[in-house]
C-alpha cells in the first residue's frame, strides 16, 4: 500500500467515524440504549472514535516506515480537524427538523 493510499484511507475513516456518533442511535454501533443518547455520550463516542482513527493512522504509518514523533500541536490540530469533520452529523442531528 502506498503512502498516498494510506493517507486517503485515514481521511475517509476520519470522516465516517466523526459522523457516526450523531447518525447512529446505538452506543458504538453495538449497544442499544433504553433512552436516546445525550450530547455528552455522543461527545464521548467522538473522542473514542478519534483515538480509533489515530490508532489506524499509527498502524499505517508504522507499516510504511518509521513513525515520526509528534508534539502537542499535532494532537491539537488533528482534534480540531476531527471536530470539524463531525459538523455535518451534528447539523443533521440537532439543527435539521426531524421528521417523525
Amino acid at each position: 500500500m502506498t503512502q498516498t493510499v494510506s493517507v486517503w484511507l485515514v481521511l475517509l475513516a476520519a470522516v465516517c467515524a466523526a459522523n457516526l456518533p450523531f447518525l447512529s442511535r446505538r452506543l458504538c454501533l453495538v449497544f442499544k440504549l433504553a433512552q436516546p443518547k445525550s450530547l455528552a455520550i455522543r461527545l464521548g463516542e467522538l473522542v473514542a472514535y478519534y483515538f480509533a482513527v489515530g490508532g489506524l493512522g499509527l498502524l499505517l504509518e508504522n507499516h510504511g516506515g518509521q513513525i515520526a514523533p509528534q508534539g502537542w500541536e499535532f494532537y491539537a490540530i488533528t482534534g480540531t480537524l476531527f471536530i470539524t469533520l463531525a459538523f455535518p452529523g451534528f447539523i443533521a442531528r440537532y439543527l435539521l427538523k426531524q421528521r417523525t
